[in-house]
């Protein structure tokens, strides 16, 4: 359940990559490709992540058997010397059985980072390939620039109890940012600033804990980029997605409406103050002008209460012009660990899903925890799978 926090973004961002080349058949993918798309995806993240426009990247590499001054003295050109800093420290990677001191080299790459990742692609595909490639993200971003983000400085990214990886490194590998929470935007709470999503994600993110609603995940990350979305439980993460570029499309009126006034809405009442009313028509771009500000306050409050409902709002300013009609699209699943797959074998699952709208009469399919965590974004969703059971979360 631990490393998934780092699996799981790589393997989405794989298939985003693999999606967007002109392969006929996805699933058909010779080993030469497999390393070409593994390096170009973790190329991918990193530059994500990389905090300025330096366009400088830090990766984590070891040397097994070679003394710490032996890395720190490995000859190198001016031009290469030039381009790349070598920073050469020891430190102890452990398992189950055994400690191990290894030599971690800490190089600073510049325009060359492509090569730099092909290059050690090897040791991405090794035994400690993972941890590697976390320390090169971090490393990129900056850890001062990951303090500056995360809500609490002293709170690991990886739990010591049990490795979970935090939210803020699941973010931090999602959208290159650090921050803690899954809502968009800022918000505001007992004069404590709390970090959001700032712009769609490439790669969503869904999770469990809102349908149990621990949490509200915000639609940067409900609707990204691509129709690819990490679905979290309570202790693993685990890959959902299609390739109809139809679920994602722009994001219709309506929606942006809703998430706006959510950002008044911090702690998802359903409501907002009427004093608040006029700052949301004017982030619409709606007619904001008092008069008219308060002709709607009387309309949307007729019985003075001092309260705006989300419902009434969206109904008054974007109806609803065409009902909604039943969609059906072909999804997989992908769960890494073996023990969660038929036969302990780990392979994509394939799936129907068909989205009803709420006047239709529910299909009711299972009540399995893949379904509640994608009813959080198509509430009425239901799944039919090729296999004779569902996708496991955990």
């Amino acid at each position: 359940g631990g490393p998934c926090a780092v699996i799981a973004p790589v393997q989405a961002f794989l298939l985003k990559r693999l999606f967007t080349s002109e392969k006929s058949t996805w699933r058909d993918c010779p080993e030469e490709e497999q390393k070409n798309l593994l390096c170009h995806t973790l190329c991918d993240i990193l530059e994500m992540a990389c905090s300025d426009n330096s366009e400088s990247y830090c990766l984590a590499t070891w040397i097994r058997g070679k003394t710490t001054e032996e890395t720190a003295s490995i000859s190198e050109s001016p031009a290469e010397s030039s381009r790349r800093e070598e920073q050469p420290c020891k430190m102890y990677f452990c398992d189950k059985d055994h400690c191990f001191l290894i030599n971690l080299q800490m190089r600073i790459f510049f325009p060359e980072l492509k090569d730099a990742v092909w290059d050690q692609h090897s040791a991405w595909t090794n035994r400690f390939g993972v941890l590697l490639f976390l320390y090169s993200v971090i490393l990129t971003k900056g850890i001062e620039n990951i303090k500056n983000e995360i809500e609490d400085a002293s709170e690991p990214l990886i739990d010591p109890v049990y490795g979970h990886g935090s939210q803020s490194l699941i973010n931090l590998l999602l959208t290159g940012h650090a921050v803690s929470n899954v809502w968009d935007g800022d918000r505001e709470c007992s004069g404590m600033k709390l970090l959001g999503i700032h712009k769609q994600a490439t790669v969503g993110f869904l999770t469990l804990m809102e349908s149990l609603r621990y949490c509200k995940v915000g639609s940067y990350l409900k609707s990204p980029k691509f129709p690819i979305w990490i679905l979290g439980s309570e202790t693993h993460l685990t890959v959902f997605f299609a390739k109809d570029m139809a679920l994602v499309a722009p994001e219709a009126p309506s929606e942006q409406a809703r998430r706006v006034f959510q950002t008044y809405d911090p702690e998802d009442n359903g409501f907002i103050p009427d004093t608040l009313l006029e700052d949301v028509m004017k982030a619409l771009d709606l007619v904001s002008d008092p008069e008219y500000v308060n002709l709607m306050k009387t309309k949307l409050d007729p019985e003075g209460l001092g309260i705006i409902l989300l419902g009434p709002f969206l109904q008054e300013f974007f109806p609803e012009q065409d009902s909604r009609v039943s969609e059906s699209f072909t999804v997989y699943h992908y769960n890494g660990l073996k023990q969660s797959n038929y036969n302990e074998k780990v392979m994509y699952v394939e799936g129907t899903a068909v989205v009803m709208g709420f006047e239709e009469p529910m299909l009711q399919t299972d009540d399995t925890p893949v379904k509640r965590c994608l009813q959080t974004k198509w509430p009425y969703i239901e799944l039919l799978w090729t296999t004779d059971r569902s996708p496991s979360l955990n």
